[in-house]
């Protein structure tokens, strides 16, 4: 009986991890002007959800997508550039917030860890082939 309640707890779960509070203002209304609107959705596209991991902000439906959504919306209509808004962004959740992380000292792994891996390949294969010749 105990597993059984406590297997119905966690299938549950999920229930109450949303809350009831309303969407943020401006989450998913756009602004009126066309142009803001339009960097206000190509900066929202770099932009990761922290919640989903996998989607950006403008596609997420995750409360802190939309939360981050109306953010951006509201410094956009302030006047303030996209540039200054994803670096605010930046520095405030890390380099991982965005899709294409700066080339610093924590993310240099990440620039290299691809040109490291096809090199590996390369002579993986090179050695392979002199084998197969021999």
């Amino acid at each position: 009986m105990r597993r059984l309640i406590l297997a119905l707890a966690l299938v549950a779960a999920p229930i109450w991890a949303d809350s009831d509070l309303p969407p943020a203002p401006l989450a998913d209304t756009q602004l009126p002007d066309p142009k803001q609107e339009a960097e206000a959705q190509a900066l929202m596209e770099t932009i990761r959800c922290l919640v989903c991991q996998g989607q950006s902000i403008a596609d997420s439906n995750a409360e802190l997508a939309g939360d981050m959504r109306a953010m951006v919306r509201q410094r956009i209509a302030a006047g303030e550039k996209p540039q200054a808004i994803r670096a605010w962004l930046i520095r405030r959740y890390g380099s991982w917030v965005t899709y294409d992380p700066p080339l610093d000292r924590v993310t240099w792994a990440l620039w290299a860890a691809p040109i490291l891996f096809v090199a590996a390949g390369l002579l993986v294969a090179r050695s392979s082939f002199r084998r197969r010749r021999a």
